[in-house]
């Protein structure tokens, strides 16, 4: 497993390095020792799916207000998505500063998200398969939003969305 920082603090990209032989391929997809080794305490609490059937769908942007942040090690299974992630932590240097990566199947990257940041992503493909890691309990209370085109943010998504939730639609500004 390598780690890749990325422009914004503590936001990292796992790059998983699979194994092949004539059956195919085996990678591991986490692992405390390696994410201690470099620095991240990251430990998973739930795993979750989220299938998407259409391409550019777009989930988010969401996080979990404090004291309930959550940690996310998130991973495209199936298809391809652009992964984006937005530092909302106010002491932060990169304070609502984005940064997206293209998650694909065939590359097993991952996305690890320290919690403090907003997460949403647009499919590239039809059929795509997202597994989130989360280091902490769901609270349906903390949960938080930002509209994917929130001008105070000025994302560079690669397409408008195609399918979104309504909700995911009409978040206010946070400009």
């Amino acid at each position: 497993m390598r780690f890749r920082a990325t422009a914004l603090p503590g936001l990292v990209e796992v790059l998983a390095e699979p194994a092949a032989d004539a059956r195919g391929r085996f990678l591991r997809t986490w692992c405390a020792e390696e994410f201690a080794a470099a620095g991240l305490g990251f430990r998973p609490h739930q795993v979750s799916l989220s299938e998407n059937r259409a391409r550019h769908t777009l989930r988010g942007l969401h996080w979990q207000a404090r004291p309930a942040g959550e940690c996310k090690l998130v991973r495209c299974l199936r298809g391809a998505v652009f992964d984006v992630a937005v530092d909302l932590r106010p002491d932060s240097p990169a304070y609502r500063r984005w940064v997206g990566v293209e998650l694909r199947a065939e590359a097993h990257n991952a996305l690890l998200i320290p919690a403090g940041f907003a997460h949403g992503f647009l499919t590239l493909t039809e059929n795509a398969w997202l597994e989130y890691m989360i280091d902490a309990p769901y609270r349906p209370e903390a949960a938080r939003g930002a509209r994917w085109n929130d001008p105070a943010f000025g994302i560079a998504w690669p397409a408008a969305p195609a399918v979104i939730s309504e909700r995911d639609a009409t978040w206010p500004d946070h400009g």
